[in-house]
């Protein structure tokens, strides 16, 4: 008779085991108890808990029938199988990992498509100046503003950076007697130009410029949206460890920007590269 109520209880164990792997495969939304098989009565197995909390190793939990004899009742060790306790191990590491893996992906800055950020560029603030100071000491404008030499001495401008540089236009020598530092790019405002050959030395004038006492510069080209626009994201992003998303967003707080969609692709480019450095 006692034979057959321990063999009842061994089963139960075993059962006990069953159903915490069928229970970690399929969670329910609200905690339960653990139904042993073959018993009309519910077992004690996990009475009051969460079955989806990771098991403890070494704990001992009660396994019985009601109608099992108290001098036959049994414990089920999960930790005397091997078989239970691997699987239980991985279920539990896989579940303690997700959490902090998800906290570093939300906590990482958004990386957004061609299209997001083209949307991003066309909200908020649109208007601008013939100039506007989108970081200190540093202008981003057109063309007009650049020609205007007694707006330039106004805003007490040392450096000017020409995106629209052209041969046949006037350089450096339109500056004589200012004490003015030109520099000038002769890029086209197309997406098929390669803008981004241009960013690091650009991105080191404008750095050296704002660096000097009292240092003021102007970027710009024709209309001050476009390919100035890519040097002055270009800058922040290098110099100021902002993500591509966070110097939009600097800049537009000032002057509305939109460079071509091949810029911003470099733009992309550039803003993965760098997210790969600081991960090193």
């Amino acid at each position: 008779m006692h034979g057959g109520t321990e063999r009842t209880a061994s089963q139960a164990c075993h059962g006990l085991k069953i159903a915490i792997q069928i229970a970690a495969f399929f969670p329910c939304q609200e905690p339960q108890k653990t139904w042993l098989p073959g018993n009309k009565a519910p077992g004690a197995a996990l009475p009051h808990t969460d079955i989806h909390k990771p098991l403890l190793q070494g704990t001992c939990y009660s396994v019985y029938s009601s109608k099992t004899p108290r001098s036959t009742r049994q414990t089920c060790d999960v930790s005397d199988d091997p078989g239970t306790m691997a699987f239980m191990s991985r279920f539990s590491r896989s579940s303690s990992r997700s959490p902090s893996r998800r906290s570093k992906e939300d906590s990482s800055p958004p990386v957004l498509s061609i299209f997001e950020l083209e949307r991003l560029l066309y909200t908020g603030r649109t208007a601008s100046n013939h100039a506007d100071e989108v970081w200190p000491s540093l202008y981003l404008g057109d063309q007009d503003i650049a020609a205007d030499r007694r707006e330039l001495s106004r805003l007490c401008i040392t450096h000017v950076l020409n995106a629209s540089h052209s041969r046949f236009r006037g350089g450096s020598e339109y500056y004589d007697g200012m004490n003015i530092t030109y520099r000038g790019i002769e890029a086209h405002d197309s997406p098929t130009f390669d803008m981004s050959i241009h960013f690091q030395s650009a991105a080191d004038f404008i750095h050296q410029a704002l660096r000097e006492n009292k240092g003021k510069i102007l970027v710009h080209c024709a209309v001050g949206v476009s390919r100035s626009a890519t040097l002055v994201l270009a800058y922040l992003m290098l110099h100021h460890q902002m993500t591509l998303v966070e110097a939009i967003k600097t800049v537009k707080a000032h002057r509305g920007i939109i460079p071509n969609r091949g810029f911003l692709r470099q733009l992309v480019s550039l803003d993965n590269s760098l997210r790969v450095k600081r991960k090193i």
